[in-house]
């Protein structure tokens, strides 16, 4: 770097001059790997105040939105009326134009498999439904009993698609298929050929856990430097956070991140004062400045954590198949404490690599991105990847909210393969902590996942894409077509006990038709479902006792017991999730839109009155409703009563699976472990590590008043505003009243808004810590007052006078 002096501007008036710049203000050792984008740029001063930039040179780019006609019949109409008159719209860039085979072997292997896999569903669905109409008391059916039949076998088909993947990827792990896996696309021989590409690894953010996010950053980034290949990537913290307060907690944990691990000129931060977009629009942001500098992006979410031999492999899969667009990895949950949170730990873990391998085994290279955890290809992203807004109005219109699954499809339109590595280990990530958090999620979910109804048939989309977009429907409209299901069958069960049976049919008859109660085809009906639900778990276990993993997850005792108390727990709250799942997609259909925010990853725990607030209605629900099937047909309510018990008991369920000594107390008791837990990878120890420092070393309080009483937090944030001043007189005179409120009221007297407004002004910041140190430390030799000509006369007429009464002092000595 080049190592111009300059003068400290918050230097002591004993403190001798030295040489001022970005290594030895932070005290940084020797850089042993220079900034390889360009160099990072020196703090600077102008009228008296620091400037610290915290991002490379701008070099930007254009990113355009991809257009996708969503019309079939418009383009059905104008191909046979127009011909080769068809609009522009219609056409994209296919395999040929961008250089790519269309005709691959995996492609002629995915189209064998999903038409085999449609026959299957197809017949498993049609003898489901036949069964289901030998339980119906007459030989006609009325149109109650369609009705019935119609949904069971919407239902049943989704079950059955479920059962066969598990079946698919128990196939594939049990015999070790290896045709189109990792074994494929980055062969043992070429594992160690040096990489020839530039990546960045990107964690967008918006009002997250700061000790959290840090800590995983600086695990993964500890974790690539003891590879050989930290040269060829750099770390990107792209914030969209609102608060101003949790902004300085971000600017100044970058800034001791950075100074921990040497990592300036590697670790970049930046914040976007518009939220334009959410995080598809954070990320495009960065490609628009920052893209064309690398060949690949590995996006991170904020609870994102990868050890660097996974970050490595994913740039040398890259490198080394230039047909890939996106490759994701199958993140594993760690680091759960709350007994909700470490069932659904084990359970993705268990059963995940199966699940996994079977999505697999249908998609191929038309496969998911679920928008983290996973390396894309910048230059196709860039150019063909780009999202346009929805027409009409939010929930189902604007802007594309869960914007992975389209930026897989628009991916894959223009010729390029979308691959999911289920068998790269390294990839981590962490689930909410408790039932309420993971329904706040899911709300949030399903209404991104319903705008894809929209998109199914967009033009050029490829099959494989289309069956994802569907799958992302069902995964909640699923919920509605059960619990419809279920009213059905209540009305059917109320018309039976409250109207008289029918002997006659409509046509002539001399003999009645005696009603006929088949209770047998019921029971095998619904054998047949329960094995198709929990067959696939037991699959899994199969598995881990033949790779002889079981000591892994405990033992082989712990194992089996914990997949039983999983199937417990699921089974209790299958139910649970059915009813608000149907609220979700009701209230989206009906136009209610929900603001996205940052997801929970703390275990704070539910308490009995937000559990009743969120669970009342519905148990009161339940309970009139088996109340009132057990009055009109009790032998009826049996087959309803697991339903209707789950739901009874989402109260207490809720707040107790919440509670992270419950969960605690069965990790003691080697229940629901995970390999993870028990040889812990060496970027979850890190990871663990520098949470526990940060938790150590918690500065209180935090935000406003340490930007204001903290020298190192004053200068990271003042740096990084470089001279933003407010433009207009009314402005600079608001912030100069709330100076002169703060320090003879103290920091509690001002709004939110009056701190935001002082937090975004550089010169106001700088004057304010110059008080404080003044105020608190006029009678204190150890510890000098800050100045440059006291702070350029405290930034002239820009800070008011300081008040030096016993209650001013008080207030700020106290902190």
């Amino acid at each position: 770097m080049n190592q111009e002096t300059y003068k400290n501007p918050l230097r002591g008036p004993n403190e001798r001059p030295q040489p001022w710049n970005v290594e030895n203000f932070f005290r940084l050792g020797p850089d042993n790997d220079p900034p390889s984008v360009a160099q990072l740029p020196q703090e600077i001063t102008l009228n008296g105040l620091s400037h610290l930039f915290s991002t490379p040179r701008i070099r930007r780019l254009s990113m355009m939105p991809s257009p996708i006609d969503r019309n079939l019949l418009g383009r059905f109409c104008r191909r046979i009326c127009g011909g080769a008159k068809s609009r522009k719209s219609d056409t994209v860039s296919t395999p040929a134009s961008t250089g790519q085979n269309q005709n691959t072997p995996w492609r002629r292997a995915a189209n064998f498999r999903r038409i085999a896999l449609v026959i299957l569903i197809t017949f498993q669905t049609l003898a489901a439904s036949w069964s289901l109409t030998n339980t119906f008391p007459y030989p006609w059916l009325k149109g109650s009993e369609i009705a019935i039949i119609g949904m069971f076998a919407v239902l049943f088909s989704w079950i059955s698609f479920g059962f066969w993947t598990a079946a698919a990827g128990f196939w594939m792990l049990l015999r070790r298929v290896k045709e189109f896996t990792i074994a494929d696309l980055y062969s043992e021989p070429e594992d160690s050929r040096p990489l020839q590409s530039r990546t960045a690894v990107l964690m967008p953010i918006c009002n997250e856990n700061v000790a959290r996010v840090f800590a995983g950053l600086e695990a993964s980034y500890r974790s690539l430097a003891a590879t050989s290949e930290l040269r060829h990537f750099d770390f990107y913290v792209l914030s969209d956070t609102s608060d101003p307060e949790t902004q300085v907690e971000e600017e100044v944990a970058w800034a001791q991140t950075c100074r921990a691990i040497r990592g300036f000129g590697k670790i970049f931060y930046r914040h976007r004062r518009n939220n334009i977009r959410q995080k598809s629009g954070n990320i495009a942001d960065f490609l628009r400045r920052w893209g064309r500098n690398y060949d690949y992006m590995i996006v991170f979410d904020a609870d994102s954590v990868m050890s660097g031999t996974t970050l490595v492999r994913l740039a040398g899969i890259m490198d080394l198949h230039p047909e890939a667009g996106i490759v994701q990895t199958a993140p594993t949950t760690v680091n759960c404490d709350s007994f909700f949170g470490r069932v659904q730990q084990f359970a993705s873990r268990a059963y995940g690599p199966m699940l996994v391998a079977g999505l697999r085994f249908w998609q191929l290279g038309e496969s998911y991105y679920w928008g983290h955890n996973a390396i894309i290809r910048i230059a196709p992203f860039v150019k063909y990847c780009g999202l346009a807004r929805l027409p009409g109005k939010p929930p189902l219109g604007a802007e594309i909210l869960s914007h992975d699954f389209v930026e897989a499809a628009l991916m894959g339109r223009a010729g390029w393969d979308v691959w999911v590595v289920h068998d790269l280990a390294g990839s981590y990530e962490e689930s909410p902590p408790t039932l309420a958090d993971e329904l706040k999620r899911d709300r949030r979910w399903c209404q991104g996942n319903l705008q894809h109804l929209r998109l199914v048939f967009g033009n050029g989309i490829r099959s494989g894409h289309r069956a994802i977009f569907s799958m992302g429907v069902m995964a909640y409209a699923s919920a509605l077509l059960w619990f419809i299901f279920l009213l059905l069958n209540t009305a059917e069960i109320a018309l039976q006990s409250l109207l008289p049976p029918i002997y006659f049919s409509s046509e002539p008859s001399l003999f009645p038709i005696w009603p006929q109660w088949h209770p047998e085809w019921a029971i095998a009906l619904l054998s047949t479902t329960a094995v198709l639900l929990f067959l696939p778990k037991f699959l899994s276990l199969l598995l881990i006792f033949r790779n002889r993993e079981a000591r892994l997850f405990g033992g082989p005792i712990a194992l089996c017991t914990s997949i039983v108390a999983e199937i417990v727990v699921s089974t209790l709250l299958a139910p649970i999730r059915m009813w608000f799942h149907s609220k979700f997609v009701a209230l989206t259909l009906m136009g209610m839109q929900i603001k996205w925010g940052p997801q929970c990853r703390t275990d704070n725990g539910t308490g009995w009155r937000e559990s009743f607030r969120l669970h009342g209605f519905s148990t009161f629900l339940a309970l009139a409703w088996i109340v009132g099937i057990s009055w009109m047909n009790p032998a009826s309510s049996v087959w309803l009563l697991p339903v209707a018990t789950a739901i009874l008991l989402s109260i207490p369920l809720s707040v107790y699976s919440s509670r992270a000594s419950l969960g605690r107390a069965v990790k003691r008791w080697r229940l629901f472990l995970i390999p993870e837990e028990i040889a812990s990878p060496q970027v979850i120890k890190n990871l663990q590590a520098g949470l526990m420092e940060r938790q150590r070393q918690k500065w209180r309080p935090k935000g406003f008043v340490r930007a204001a009483t903290d020298r190192y937090a004053n200068l990271v944030h003042v740096g990084l505003l470089r001279g933003k001043i407010p433009k207009s007189e009314e402005a600079r005179a608001r912030n100069k009243n709330s100076l002169e409120k703060i320090l003879k009221e103290g920091p509690a007297s001002l709004t939110p808004a009056e701190r935001a407004y002082l937090l975004r002004d550089a010169e106001s910041m700088a004057a304010l810590h110059h008080c404080v140190w003044h105020v608190s430390h006029s009678d204190s030799a150890s510890e000098p007052a800050i100045t440059q000509a006291d702070q350029a006369s405290a930034i002239k007429d820009h800070m008011p006078a300081v008040d030096r009464s016993p209650d001013a002092e008080a207030h700020w000595q106290s902190i």
